[in-house]
């Protein structure tokens, strides 16, 4: 397929649309459709790709999402770079429902999922040791600088298989570990994109704190109407962060994302 578009954006829960649709594509991948149509939106002379990950109509929950698909078909359009906001929990008092966290780090905690496009004959270990794109992430940093956006330049997020939310005592154990937010969907989307060489940034938008602070009277536990009343009430930061970012973005890629493959496969 012909290049489509060159910068991709997956939405999350509350992020639904970018911008009037330019072209509007249907997909098919060797692991089926992906979550909905994907949208051709144009930002500052750029194609950019937009795909709601959950679906337009929320209709697939986080354990459900077709993450191989919706990655793939990025891969197809000619895109290089992924930008990926979702809505997390903070797991600590000092990042507060309205801030935004720009991860450096997962730690997974799923069970089920199908997390990866290397399944033989040729066995492959793509390196996750920084799994975000070096480039991307300063370039996240900088523009939410700029946008007076509350930004937290690094964080570690702990990826739960949902969709159930945590316990108490799970909570407190993350938090306890120094893991910074919680989240359903970072992985494998961000695992995917690497084996496929893309480059990829996580913006994670607080919109509670975790249940780990209600044992100390401090926060109601969470649940999905605050999580999405929040989102919807800070998803402009979101966009205007995105927006601006694809303006700023560098035409070369210099990090070395699309060296993921290198040494990473076991021949014999």
């Amino acid at each position: 397929m012909e290049r489509r578009a060159e910068i991709g954006v997956f939405g999350g829960s509350g992020f639904y649309e970018l911008g009037e649709a330019i072209e509007t594509l249907r997909m098919e991948t060797p692991y089926g459709p992906p979550s909905d149509v994907i949208t051709i939106v144009e930002i500052a002379g750029r194609r950019v790709a937009f795909l709601p990950r959950h679906g337009r109509m929320h209709q697939y929950p986080p354990h459900k999402i077709p993450y191989k698909a919706n990655v793939w078909a990025m891969k197809q359009l000619g895109i290089e770079r992924i930008l990926a906001p979702n809505a997390v929990g903070s797991l600590q008092r000092h990042i507060k429902p309205g801030d935004i966290v720009i991860c450096d780090q997962f730690v997974d905690r799923t069970r089920h999922r199908d997390d990866t496009f290397y399944n033989g004959p040729i066995t492959t270990h793509v390196s996750t040791a920084d799994p975000y794109c070096p480039q991307l992430r300063e370039l996240a940093i900088q523009c939410a600088r700029e946008l007076n956006l509350p930004v937290h330049e690094r964080g570690t997020v702990v990826v739960i298989e949902g969709p159930r939310f945590s316990t108490k005592a799970e909570s407190k154990w993350f938090a306890s570990l120094g893991w910074d937010v919680i989240n359903m969907t970072q992985y494998p989307e961000c695992v995917l994109a690497r084996e496929l060489e893309m480059c990829y940034v996580n913006i994670s938008l607080v919109t509670d704190y975790d249940t780990g602070l209600v044992a100390e009277g401090e926060v109601e536990p969470v649940s999905a109407e605050e999580v999405m009343r929040v989102f919807s009430e800070n998803v402009d930061k979101a966009r205007s962060l995105i927006r601006l970012m694809i303006e700023r973005m560098p035409e070369e890629r210099t990090c070395k994302c699309d060296e993921a493959l290198k040494g990473a496969r076991v021949i014999v």
